[in-house]
């Protein structure tokens, strides 16, 4: 079967005056394909039913390519674009992956069968690898040495990447969590509204005077304990941008040195394994891992406890509270 197929497209291809090439896989998975495949179901209501692919003009209105049909158990193979579309018709679609993504976010004529794994993010360019990674190292670089702005070396290693050829605009815009970022950028103007109303000195002060006879170490599980819990309903990004004000302020009331107390703040932000809603990577899991509210509970909550306990004893050891903290 295969030597028959093999001949038949060589014979085809000599009488067209084309020549056969070997298909390359390591060609095809070295960059990410700008096309892909998909199968769509024409559904009982599409005003597709009783037209033809031509009269309902694809290419114009999807901007993809039919390149197959096939009515019930059958594939048509004769002039299937001029086949009338009756309910339950399946058609091979081909064409870029945003003008699938729209059809399937837009469209009603037609519904998205076997949806690839390409459809959401194209295969990574393995052959990009190292230049991502020296994007990333520079980016790390800047960071740690101090020659620029964090802000400005993250925009640097954007640019790397964009350059190297690593990631394209569409690509970058798909990888932006869109809510989490509006999220953030709510919550920094709320934080700074705090702040100039005396909001976090208030807060601040509840809790040195509530907590203060018990030590810096008890206002440390505290403030573990209400950054957690504040996690577990906002974004861990959000709550470190709401609680990080709260506990630098504290340590100033304490006299204390406010590193130790911006760091429990980063760390209790970070332990949001509780619930399957504190965390998009939580909620990412749920289903493939067919995983219950209370598998999360039962596992995350003496997980939270067991790092806050090492938070409080690790993090004041290794970054002391006695160092002085200046007016400034």
């Amino acid at each position: 079967m295969a030597g028959a197929g093999g001949g038949a497209g060589g014979a085809r291809c000599a009488a067209l005056g084309l020549e056969a090439l070997p298909l390359d896989q390591e060609a095809m998975t070295a960059q990410p394909s700008p096309l892909g495949l998909a199968e769509v179901i024409v559904t009982p209501d599409s005003p597709l039913l009783g037209r033809s692919v031509l009269q309902a003009g694809f290419r114009d209105r999807y901007g993809l390519v039919v390149v197959g049909l096939r009515q019930g158990r059958q594939a048509v193979p004769e002039r299937p674009l001029e086949r009338p579309l009756q309910t339950g018709d399946t058609l091979l679609l081909v064409g870029p992956w945003r003008h699938l993504r729209r059809s399937q976010r837009e469209g009603r004529d037609f519904l998205l069968l076997n949806q690839p794994a390409e459809l959401e993010e194209p295969a990574p360019a393995a052959a990009r690898a190292p230049q991502a990674l020296l994007a990333v190292a520079v980016m790390v670089a800047l960071m740690v040495s101090g020659l620029v702005p964090h802000l400005m070396a993250a925009l640097i290693g954007c640019a790397l990447m964009a350059a190297t050829r690593c990631i394209d605009l569409d690509s970058a815009y798909r990888a932006i969590h869109w809510p989490s970022l509006a999220l953030i950028i709510g919550m920094l103007p709320f934080s700074l509204a705090l702040q100039k109303t005396g909001g976090i000195a208030l807060a601040a002060g509840a809790l040195v005077q509530g907590l203060g006879g018990a030590g810096p170490h008890a206002i440390l599980a505290c403030l573990f304990a209400l950054t957690a819990v504040t996690g577990l309903f906002i974004s861990n990004t959000a709550t470190a941008v709401l609680m990080a004000p709260v506990a630098i302020a504290a340590a100033r009331e304490l006299g204390a040195s406010p590193l130790p107390f911006a760091m429990i703040v980063a760390l209790a932000s970070s332990t949001a394994f509780m619930t399957p809603v504190s965390s998009p990577v939580n909620a990412l899991v749920l289903g493939p891992g067919r995983y219950r509210f209370a598998d999360f509970l039962r596992v995350g909550t003496p997980l939270a406890l067991l790092v806050m306990a090492l938070s409080v004893l690790l993090v004041p050891w290794l970054l002391p509270l006695h160092e002085a903290v200046t007016a400034g």
